[in-house]
């Protein structure tokens, strides 16, 4: 089932971490991974996070070691968190924007589509250069919270537009009736994009 070819998927983690919270369900990793297999031949799941210096790890650790043992290849920053003098109020500073635009240009000539998991309007640049290299473009945020979760300029700037609310019955994580089940339940905060970039190479 290669419809599209070579496939990448980018997560932007934290953001759709807030997206699927917004409409009340949680990421069943496992099944996002298939149910983009069947979409063409998936060649990588990149997943972006930060850590916040200076916190405890535990509350997305156990998230980040699952995915890096079962096929996603997790990126990750230390960010700092500042007190912003103006405000008083207390902020992170570190984004994985940047990193997430440089690897996606640079696997561009490798892949026929590029699925991006964000609403953030700061990557319709980055949407439209890949674009001009060939390479389908398709957003997945939400237009059903208000206000919507993507950027009107993103959405127009993509081939394609996924409503997370319509991958919720193929995405979403299945209830359970008891606490403990096998899979590593999700972080409760998730300020998350975070470490160290292990193999961004392309094989």
């Amino acid at each position: 089932m290669s419809s599209f070819g070579k496939i990448a998927l980018f997560i932007d983690g934290s953001n759709l971490y807030a997206t699927s919270k917004a409409l009340g369900f949680d990421i069943d990793f496992r099944r996002l991974l298939s149910e983009f297999q069947t979409r063409g031949t998936l060649l990588r799941a990149f997943y972006y996070t930060t850590i916040v210096e200076d916190q405890e790890f535990s509350s997305i650790r156990p998230l980040i070691d699952w995915l890096d043992y079962n096929g996603y290849t997790v990126v990750t920053k230390l960010t700092k968190e500042f007190v912003d003098a103006t405000t008083g109020r207390r902020k992170v500073r570190g984004s994985m924007d940047v990193d997430l635009a440089v690897s996606a240009m640079e696997l561009a000539e490798h892949v026929d589509q590029i699925v991006l998991f964000s609403g953030d309007g700061d990557f319709r640049s980055l949407v439209e250069a890949l674009r001009r290299r060939g390479v389908r473009v398709t957003v997945v945020s939400t237009l059903s919270t208000q206000p919507p979760m993507v950027a009107d300029d993103l959405r127009r700037q993509a081939d394609v537009f996924i409503d997370l609310a319509d991958l919720k019955p193929k995405v979403g994580r299945v209830p359970v009736d008891r606490p403990g089940s096998r899979e590593v339940r999700q972080p409760p905060q998730f300020l998350a994009r975070g470490s160290i970039n292990r193999s961004d190479r392309v094989e």
